[in-house]
């Protein structure tokens, strides 16, 4: 591995994330990370990519990839994603991993065990966990005290398709049918070690926990640390509904819901914490956007006994960029990692005992 403070670093499919985010961002910052390969099934999108971004080697198979001069890699290929990150940390490269990270709990110990074996950083990108808007709240959160009441997430989703028409963005067209069964195959075969037999609506739901929710979900663990238990889940609309009451030993409850309305183009993910006296709302766009900034609302009375809402400027500062940047100060200076891979398990494990709640 090179010794430079410059990581040379891997990117291991490249879909819709790759060419949004993760791309356009790591050839923007350029003197902490050198592309110095892409990796795809498709040939297509790994010949494209490699020339739109000027990247001197292309692969269709991990396994040649990870014979190169390799720092690093950046593993958001389609699901599961387990295989290929443990040959990435077996080969002893760092690893930044996308959501989500598994579907299993035990598989998340395995990754963490070979990170640790390693002795390389493994962080989850949980691109939230970044945003300066989140950060804000965390200070809010932590002025508020301990006497924390009530929560509340609700996520109104609709079709990727509506946020991806605004990029010029390349396909696997080239990918012949069998690839495609066999990566659902093996997402189902994950979904029954995860959950056992369950009916139809509940498989659909774990996915849409697992794939969209999570992020509202390592949000409330982060800033509560993981739940005590799963109250209640209802589960509608064959799995395109979702809510669950979660709930913290001291009295904190979180009414979450999360709804797929595949024909609106419209997109609202917020997340509000109220103690006694004082409440805040975060507000965050789309994943699939450019320069759009998460928005914060403190919400109280004031000491005339006035109710106020108070908006405060937040650093423009994309997600994604920011956890790139703690990703290489994790590998380069040691910093402390902000998501570790190992604390996923938690998630991954909640997705699991919130479907399971709604069977």
């Amino acid at each position: 591995m090179s010794e430079s403070r410059r990581l040379r670093i891997g990117v291991v499919g490249c879909g819709a994330v790759a060419q949004v985010q993760h791309l356009p961002n790591l050839a923007f910052l350029r003197e902490e990370f050198e592309i110095a390969g892409l990796c795809d099934l498709s040939e297509t999108l790994a010949r494209s990519a490699a020339e739109e971004y000027r990247v001197p080697a292309w692969f269709t198979d991990l396994r040649d990839l990870l014979a190169a001069d390799l720092d690093a890699v950046l593993l958001c290929q389609s699901d599961p994603k387990v295989s290929a990150a443990l040959a990435v940390l077996e080969s002893g490269r760092h690893l930044l991993i996308e959501k989500p990270v598994a579907f299993v709990p035990e598989d998340v110990d395995r990754m963490a065990q070979a990170a640790a074996d390693a002795g390389v950083v493994a962080q989850a990108a949980y691109m939230k966990l970044y945003d300066p808007a989140f950060r804000l709240l965390e200070g809010e959160i932590g002025a508020m005290g301990t006497e924390l009441r009530f929560a509340q997430v609700n996520h109104l989703h609709t079709d990727n398709r509506h946020h991806l028409a605004h990029f010029r963005l390349r396909g696997a067209d080239d990918l012949p049918d069998s690839t495609r069964r066999e990566a659902v195959a093996r997402r189902n075969a994950d979904a029954d070690r995860a959950l056992g037999d369950v009916p139809g609506h509940v498989r659909s739901a774990f996915f849409h926990l697992a794939g969209s929710m999570i992020h509202d979900l390592y949000g409330l663990r982060h800033l509560f640390g993981p739940p005590e238990r799963v109250s209640a889940t209802e589960i509608w609309s064959g799995g395109l509904g979702i809510s669950t009451i979660l709930g913290w030993d001291g009295g904190l409850r979180c009414a979450a819901t999360w709804v797929e309305l595949e024909r609106i183009r419209h997109f609202r993910e917020t997340l509000e914490v109220y103690g006694p006296e004082r409440g805040v709302i975060l507000s965050y766009p789309t994943g699939f956007s450019r320069g759009q900034l998460s928005e914060v609302v403190i919400r109280g009375v004031s000491e005339e006994g006035e109710p106020f809402d108070r908006r405060p400027a937040v650093d423009w500062e994309s997600p994604f960029i920011a956890e790139l940047r703690h990703f290489h100060a994790c590998v380069t200076e040691g910093e402390a990692c902000r998501t570790p891979l190992a604390e996923a398990r938690h998630d991954v494990q909640l997705v699991v005992d919130i479907a399971r709640a709604g069977g």
